[in-house]
């Protein structure tokens, strides 16, 4: 028997009024369960919404250009069988960082990693406040008459651009995400005296730059950036020139604790899960931030003050197929460390496949940054705001250590912390560092 299935908007995290790029199906069309029927596309990420169930497409209830939120109607279905709670919406393209993340790369790490990105679009600190007498009402005005969605629009805000210099490529001259990166790009490569730093620019006095044949040379291969990378490039870029970043380089001899890990590794394995270093990393970072709590903060928007949070939900870099993103596993406190290691599992898993929601990169209060897998040692990670610090972890070397009498083998590993010095002087940056390395050194005090 044919029953009719409404697909709805599943739960998108916080967002409201997402626009629909595309829609993938019409009626008529035959699908399976799983089968993308429409794009969504949120400040953070480019979402599938997912067919619950094979059947029929009877009739389609939105078009290019909507916007809708979670329980908005997508189309009707008639499937065969009973009828299946809409699966929930899977990212078809990376998200973007962030910031602050990379992207929330997006941040950071080389490429971000904070990333990220990214967390709702982090707060730009003082950067608007950077405008001339008058430029902020001039552009808070702009949104009004600006054709553009609210994640532009408070896209742009964060960034302190006029929307009404912004010239749109969308339909109808919809103002886009790309067009707000281009302006700004351009806007950044302007010599002071060309109009960087008036009129809705970001104020830095950069040198253009040059645009270089490089084919005059040899043969070259030009490659497009992915989605995620091109988001999270312009927050990584506002973030590091935006913040003032201290990095403060520590070792941490974590010889007992390794030997502790791999003892409960095996036993972690037989339940499915891999017990690594970073939930011991996690669990150490929040001792310490519960004991220097101007790191567990962010800058209020207008800069003059310290938001101090009473939670502990902390960023993790993941390296994805289309580069590095930061989901935020919630409340480190208040979990094991098998938890944690299991949770860590589920969410890498769900990156390196794009089922990711929004949600999932959203509210952290500190980053994480591992490379240990890969090599390297110390590297300076960049901040992902609204966050204030970041920890960048490297491989751990066996190294001899002196012990007072004898130089003995340690395995140390290296830890790279920055802060933003607005907040963070620089001798709380290296008591925070060797804290959090005697931490590691002697695994007891993780249940101080």
């Amino acid at each position: 028997m044919a029953n009719a299935i409404e697909v709805k908007v599943p739960d998108i995290g916080d967002y409201k009024n997402i626009p629909v790029i595309e829609v993938l199906v019409k009626a008529g069309d035959t699908v399976k369960a799983e089968d993308p029927l429409v794009t969504l596309e949120s400040d953070k990420s480019t979402m599938d919404v997912p067919s619950p169930a094979a059947g029929i497409v009877k009739e389609i209830k939105l078009k290019v250009g909507d916007k809708v939120s979670a329980g908005a109607l997508v189309l009707t279905l008639e499937s065969v069988g009973a009828a299946v709670a809409p699966a929930p919406a899977k990212a078809a393209a990376a998200p973007a960082p962030a910031p602050q993340a990379a992207a929330k790369a997006a941040s950071a790490a080389p490429e971000k990693v904070s990333s990220p990105l990214p967390q709702s679009l982090p707060q730009g600190g003082r950067e608007a406040s950077s405008a001339p007498d008058g430029a902020e009402d001039r552009i808070e005005a702009g949104f009004g008459k600006s054709h553009a969605s609210p994640s532009v629009r408070r896209f742009a805000r964060e960034l302190g651009v006029d929307l009404t210099r912004v010239k749109g490529s969308g339909p109808k001259d919809r103002i886009v995400m790309e067009d707000v990166q281009t302006y700004v790009k351009t806007e950044l490569a302007r010599p002071r005296g060309e109009g960087a730093g008036s009129g809705g620019g970001l104020g830095f006095n950069l040198p253009p730059m040059q645009a270089v044949d490089f084919s005059k040379f040899g043969a070259v291969t030009t490659k497009p950036l992915s989605r995620i990378k091109k988001l999270s490039g312009s927050f990584l870029h506002r973030n590091w020139v935006s913040i003032p970043h201290v990095t403060q380089h520590e070792e941490a001899d974590i010889t007992e604790l390794e030997a502790f890990r791999k003892s409960q590794a095996e036993e972690a394995k037989k339940s499915g899960i891999k017990f690594t270093m970073l939930g011991f990393l996690m669990k150490a970072s929040v001792v310490a931030l519960k004991q220097f709590p101007e790191f567990n903060a962010s800058l209020s928007a207008d800069g003059e003050s310290l938001v101090l949070k009473n939670y502990h939900h902390i960023g993790v870099a993941v390296d994805t197929p289309n580069g590095l993103v930061v989901p935020v596993i919630r409340d480190v406190d208040k979990k094991g460390l098998l938890e944690i290691a299991k949770e860590l599992g589920d969410v890498s898993a769900r990156m390196r496949s794009g089922k990711i929601s929004p949600a999932d990169l959203q509210g952290g209060c500190f980053s994480i940054s591992s490379l240990g897998g890969l090599g390297g040692t110390f590297f300076t990670p960049i901040i992902n705001a609204p966050e204030v610090a970041i920890l960048g972890v490297g491989k751990a070397l066996m190294k001899p250590v002196w012990n007072g009498k004898e130089f003995v083998p340690r395995l140390m590993l290296p830890l790279s912390l920055s802060y933003d010095h607005r907040v963070i002087d620089g001798a709380l940056g290296a008591r925070f560092s060797l804290f959090l390395a005697t931490v590691l050194s002697d695994i007891r005090r993780l249940v101080l």
